[in-house]
């Protein structure tokens, strides 16, 4: 695969922004005190991100679209590693939750052109390694970034984590600014394109499953912390530990699904991410075995999550194969739309409920996403028969 080392690049910088985002999680408890609020209302820091990322990355990239892929990038990335000063100075939760906004329209930009990027460096035949190798970026956040930062957070302190994390920037915008070569948008994406493309009722149905299985996803991870001790009584360390263990499964994911979407199809890529997802999140409800137990349930619920998120990237593409950015983009708005449908769904739960039914709350998301891709597909079958 050619310019493999820098698709690793550009994996680096979507390490850091995910890094950032996850952060909050595995320390949320931490950030309410200091900030003085609940612990689902330091949610909303999430969410915040989230949403931002999710509107503001189309519109930021169809306003930009005679610009310089790599341009675009830079000043993305730029943004975003200074923003992380911001938090450090963020007087209060208000000034945190303007601050998060900024992360995330700045951090969902960067990682759509950087995903899009990425598809045009490397053949045709190994796009979707390329796509996973990004994702590993992502995935990686969470094996190192995530239970390190929360480790860290109690000998340094959180806001110094995120002075770190801008610093560290510096490495990747340094990389792709001497190496990555110039790279023009290959279609107008206009707001009209992307709604017209949208209107697909394949495109319109993928990415609802995304924003589905995502949002399962968030609304136990968002709230991993709290939920984890329910189980048992653990340490800040031994907190990072699980999550260093599921982040590794998260890693592992990316890996795999990216592998087995270029050769096996994106189908079947994600029956299967899915239908683990919701058989692991059903078990992680019904047990009331040892943590040890609950531990392995994670991992495996981690690995079925983002095995399936290169092949929904694939298919995606292919769907729009003159301009990846359409694609990507969309899909990359519905990832951010699920956090914050889960970090929402999740708080509600805590707030009304508790966190132990937070798995139940995730299994029938999942289930919906399971259900619809079965239904995507069987249509797709159904007309490529009736045109036989």
């Amino acid at each position: 695969m050619g310019n493999k080392w820098v698709v690793y690049t550009l994996a680096l910088a979507v390490f850091l922004i995910g890094t950032v985002e996850y952060l909050i999680s595995g320390i949320i408890q931490i950030v309410a005190v200091d900030l003085g609020v609940t612990t689902s209302s330091a949610g909303l820091l999430v969410t915040a991100f989230a949403l931002s990322a999710a509107i503001g990355a189309p519109i930021i990239i169809a306003a930009t679209i005679y610009l310089d892929r790599k341009k675009l990038l830079l000043t993305m990335l730029g943004i975003f590693m200074l923003s992380n000063w911001l938090v450090y100075v963020s007087p209060s939760f208000e000034m945190m939750l303007v601050t998060r906004m900024i992360q995330g329209l700045s951090g969902g930009v960067a990682t759509v052109v950087a995903m899009a990027v990425s598809t045009q460096l490397v053949e045709e035949g190994n796009r979707g390694r390329a796509i996973g190798i990004i994702l590993m970026g992502l995935s990686s956040s969470l094996v190192l970034g995530l239970p390190v930062g929360t480790y860290l957070s109690e000998a340094i302190g959180w806001r110094l984590l995120f002075i770190f994390i801008g610093l560290l920037g510096l490495i990747p915008l340094l990389v792709i600014y001497k190496k990555v070569p110039p790279i023009k948008a290959q279609e107008t994406v206009t707001p009209r394109v992307q709604l017209a493309v949208i209107k697909n009722k394949k495109i319109l149905a993928a990415v609802v499953i995304t924003l589905l299985y995502i949002g399962a996803y968030s609304t136990v991870f968002t709230y991993i912390a709290p939920f984890l001790l329910t189980r048992a009584e653990l340490s800040a360390s031994e907190i990072s530990a699980i999550l260093f263990l599921a982040g590794i499964c998260s890693f592992m994911g990316s890996k795999i699904g990216g592998v087995i979407a270029d050769r096996k199809g994106p189908k079947f890529s994600i029956y299967f991410g899915l239908s683990l997802q919701a058989s692991m999140l059903l078990l992680l409800s019904v047990m009331d075995g040892v943590i040890t137990v609950h531990i392995v349930i994670i991992m495996l619920w981690m690995l079925a999550t983002w095995a399936t998120s290169p092949a929904q990237q694939l298919y995606l593409v292919t769907q729009v194969p003159r301009s990846p950015d359409i694609a990507l983009g969309i899909n990359t708005s519905f990832i951010q739309f699920g956090f914050a449908l889960g970090s929402w769904v999740g708080g509600l739960v805590i707030s009304n409920a508790s966190v132990e039914h937070l798995g139940w709350s995730g299994f029938v998301i999942a289930l919906l996403s399971l259900l619809l891709a079965i239904r995507l597909f069987s249509l797709k079958k159904e007309k490529e028969q009736l045109s036989a």
